[in-house]
């Protein structure tokens, strides 16, 4: 063939790889760009027992489509958190997402919070909301829900087998969705957040315009967030920073593996990664720290760094009477001896009875609306939260076997985010130690302490308790770990559930 020929030929291959390579690029910007959809009437989705319009709040759903990526990473998913990720397979999808956000644009604070929604119980939970919904509606925070497991759509693996998934909770309204897997939730979270800043914002947010994207979730989606931190965040940089609450010490797989629907697939415990793009906060509980069915967080503990806070909760349970109860009856005019009651100790939960009373510890629900606040004011300011001591552990007794948790002659554990809950002390209270339901191992335990042991104490009666109390209030305010907007509500409920000697 003659080298004229043959030179042309090899510049026309060239420049036609070169024009598909341009169109694959067109093609996987567009793809990444997925269409949205309202959906009129109400979404299946639990936001508490009372409504959001008289709190000048809006809800809205809305079907997102798109093509979602899974994740291959090089080296594995190694301890210290540092992943390497290429897209591998993509997929079709139909999701939802639910957004709630202040109906006056003018209360709007320029944050959205965007929560993986909770998938632990067979059906899409909203945990996150419930914990902090009073800092969010009061601040002006704008709110977006994410279907981003298989389980929450289709159903699948789940703790307590008695959740109902959207398919078939309202088939007529969500049947038309499609999940591919967990290993195409990474992207669709990803394209989830991206869309309150894309071509479709006004679509989903009418009139607000963020100025800031907050990645949150808990418990399982905390576990699917330290992943997303570790292996996506760095490519994907959609969100400005990660509210990620009661992790536990193992990452989720990438390859979309369940953790609760095989155990035996669990990963080795991982850090998040120390050279974090935008500002991580993780909250710990008691729970969460130790391990249940999950391995614990203390096989991942890491020191702050410049865009990494830790705060680990004495007295907390991965699950609490306000998990339970409380968060859903907890708007702006519940009456304070309606709430109170809530708050009380209780040993029965969704339909199970339990060995002992759970947890009833409010700092869990205050401490992770003083997380959300530090967390949006370091994005917006580069102000960092306060650090705090980690919870104090010692040894176990036996090789093998984890650590123990160090108590005082109270009770309560020594060390990490010290609040009047375990420093001025009404009954021990405890991460672990019940029984009688899958969800027990999560609700820890409240042992209310006798009138002699209330009497030594707080010899003064309810006067010195509550000044002792609001003392130790005041220290948890000023430190950052509580908001000042919570105290009088705080001293309140203290005066109202006060049960010893007077």
């Amino acid at each position: 063939m003659p080298r004229a020929v043959t030179t042309l030929l090899q510049e026309s291959a060239r420049v036609g790889l070169c024009a598909l390579a341009l169109f694959l690029t067109i093609f996987a910007a567009h793809a990444a760009d997925p269409t949205v959809v309202a959906v009129p009437g109400n979404p299946v989705l639990l936001f508490g027992a009372f409504d959001l319009a008289p709190m000048g709040y809006s809800t809205d759903e809305f079907f997102v489509s798109g093509i979602a990526s899974s994740y291959k990473v090089a080296g594995g998913q190694t301890p210290d958190g540092h992943w390497d990720v290429a897209s591998a397979e993509s997929a079709p999808y139909t999701t939802r997402i639910v957004v709630v956000r202040p109906a006056d644009p003018r209360k709007f604070n320029g944050t959205v919070v965007v929560e993986w929604l909770n998938v632990s119980g067979g059906t899409d939970a909203s945990p996150d909301w419930n914990a902090a919904h009073r800092e969010i509606m009061r601040n002006g925070y704008a709110y977006v829900g994410v279907s981003a497991q298989k389980v929450g759509v289709d159903g699948g693996p789940s703790l307590g087998g008695f959740g109902t998934p959207l398919k078939k909770a309202n088939p007529e309204r969500y049947g038309n969705l499609n999940h591919p897997g967990d290993a195409f939730s990474y992207d669709i979270y990803s394209q989830a957040g991206r869309i309150l800043r894309g071509p479709d914002a006004s679509k989903v947010l009418g009139p607000l315009v963020p100025k800031r994207i907050i990645a949150d979730g808990e418990s399982q989606s905390a576990v699917f967030l330290t992943t997303y931190v570790d292996a996506v965040d760095p490519v994907a940089k959609v969100y400005d920073g990660f509210l990620v609450h009661s992790r536990f010490g193992p990452p989720s797989r990438l390859d979309g593996i369940s953790m609760i629907g095989d155990p035996a697939m669990l990963l080795e415990p991982a850090k998040f990664r120390t050279d974090l793009r935008v500002p991580v906060i993780t909250v710990i509980t008691e729970t969460d720290l130790l391990g249940g069915r999950l391995p614990g967080y203390y096989n991942a503990r890491q020191p702050d760094n410049a865009r990494l806070r830790v705060w680990e909760i004495p007295g907390t349970a991965h699950a609490d009477t306000y998990t339970f109860g409380a968060g859903f009856i907890d708007s702006e005019s519940t009456p304070l001896s309606k709430l109170a009651a809530a708050w009380e100790p209780t040993d029965k939960i969704l339909g199970s009875q339990l060995a002992k009373p759970i947890n009833a510890a409010p700092q869990h629900h205050y401490v992770v609306e003083a997380a959300l606040w530090n967390l949006d004011r370091w994005i917006r300011t580069g102000h960092a939260p306060p650090k705090t001591h980690p919870m104090t552990l010692t040894v176990g007794d036996q090789p093998g076997q984890p650590p123990i948790l160090v108590r005082d002659q109270n009770g309560e554990t020594q060390g990490g985010i010290r609040t009047p809950w375990v420093d001025v002390p009404t009954m021990r209270l405890a991460g672990a130690g019940n029984s009688g339901s899958p969800f027990a191992m999560l609700a820890g335990v409240s042992e209310p302490f006798d009138a002699a042991t209330l009497t030594r104490l707080y010899p003064g009666g309810k006067s010195e308790y509550l000044k002792k109390f609001g003392a130790s209030l005041d220290s948890a305010i000023k430190a950052g770990f509580i908001l000042p907007a919570d105290r009088q509500e705080i001293l309140d409920l203290a005066t109202i559930s006060y049960h010893g000697p007077h």
